[in-house]
């Protein structure tokens, strides 16, 4: 968060989830310009609703729409929900000169050239759930009614239905599947 104040941008790839999670997070504890990426309109929509500034379609452009929203620098922090199947190299692109990447999401694999992390000073920051303050903000936060659950439930039984609607983008928030 220091590193997200008044001019700067974070970039949230994913908004599924963890993602929307994390734009009301940004919302509420950062006055950095938040600019959120997915591949589902209705996750986009969402986004908006609780605090993204600008929102990009992951059509293939968003690399570069990205940059057009920063000026042509890319996100000071960009936080990749995704990290898969491509994604996880869009987050690296789509990320400033000393700027920091955070891998949040898992499952792919990331590789770029060492001359990229040493001439433009970029970070890469790998974490599954953050730390134990981390946690404790994020609870005051929602006791507080600034970050909450957006959430479809699932019978157990019909756990085949939730994976194929998170894989269609057809779930905001977070799937839950219940017994």
């Amino acid at each position: 968060m220091p590193a997200l104040y008044p001019g700067t941008a974070a970039v949230v790839q994913g908004a599924g989830g963890l993602g929307h999670i994390g734009v009301q997070a940004l919302a509420a504890l950062t006055a950095t310009k938040i600019i959120v990426v997915d591949r589902s309109a209705d996750a986009l929509a969402l986004a908006k609703q609780i605090g993204a500034d600008h929102t990009v379609l992951a059509d293939g452009n968003h690399v570069g729409h990205v940059k057009e929203l920063t000026k042509g620098e890319g996100g000071t922090v960009v936080f990749d929900f995704v990290a898969e199947q491509g994604a996880e190299l869009d987050a690296w692109q789509m990320t400033a000169p000393d700027g920091s990447m955070y891998v949040i999401g898992y499952g792919g694999e990331f590789r770029a050239p060492t001359l990229d992390f040493v001439a433009n000073e970029k970070n890469v920051i790998g974490n599954i759930v953050g730390t134990f303050s981390d946690l404790e903000e994020l609870m005051v936060l929602a006791q507080a009614g600034k970050v909450t659950l957006h959430t479809r439930q699932y019978p157990l039984a019909n756990a085949l239905d939730a994976l194929h609607d998170l894989d269609q983008g057809r779930v905001r928030g977070r799937a839950i599947l219940v017994p």
